[in-house]
């Protein structure tokens, strides 16, 4: 087996200048990390590893794209007939994991998954570039595809259907908000002696424990 694990201290990550571990709100926390994220990762600081399961319990996870967030939790859009928006329906709870190479951390949190206002979807639906727009209409996401011309001809065929006029949100396309009940901050140390804070949600407000690596 090939061994791909060290523990040979890294040189890149950005130098610390407070203890991020005592921060009291972690929506604050996330952001100022996204910020960091942006400026330093080469591309879509947004992506974010997308874990869900269906009624058997079995879970999935596939990459997505962090699309919005404020106190209320983190949303991501989809096709509602894809598998994770099918799995949704049948248990709609959901992890996510961001991980920012270049700056060695990553963020995690879990919680409950509730669809986000129509009026929230048609604005960011609106927001997108026409060929996107054209592409969530025409893909039967997850579902088999005989080949891609059969999806590119279905793409034209669109096209020249809205050519002079507004392409409408499909009803099969919308966003979730995962709404956090915890949420771990990570940073890497050298040696694995890593910084891990993790916020659980009390009420209101939060919670804050430090952990061991």
């Amino acid at each position: 087996m090939d061994q791909l694990r060290t523990d040979d201290p890294k040189a890149g990550a950005p130098a610390p200048t407070s203890d991020f571990t005592l921060s009291e709100d972690p929506f604050a926390l996330f952001a100022a990390w996204m910020r960091e994220a942006e400026a330093a990762e080469p591309e879509d600081p947004n992506a974010m590893a997308l874990a869900t399961a269906g009624s058997d319990g079995l879970p999935d996870v596939r990459m997505v794209l962090l699309k919005g967030f404020d106190e209320r939790g983190f949303v991501f859009y989809t096709n509602v007939q894809s598998a994770k928006g099918e799995e949704l329906a049948q248990n709609p709870q959901a992890a996510l994991v961001l991980h920012w190479k270049s700056l060695r951390r990553q963020v995690r949190a879990r919680g409950p998954v509730s669809p986000v206002t129509a009026e929230e979807a048609d604005a960011y639906f609106e927001s997108r570039r026409r060929e996107s727009r054209l592409g969530a209409i025409a893909s039967q996401q997850s579902r088999p595809l005989a080949d891609r011309a059969a999806l590119m001809a279905e793409v034209t065929e669109l096209a020249a259907r809205y050519e002079n006029g507004p392409i409408p949100r499909p009803e099969h396309w919308t966003g979730f908000r995962i709404a956090p009940v915890s949420l771990e901050f990570w940073q890497n140390g050298d040696y694995r002696l890593h910084d891990r804070v993790r916020f659980t949600r009390t009420g209101d407000g939060w919670s804050r424990a430090r952990l061991y690596p």
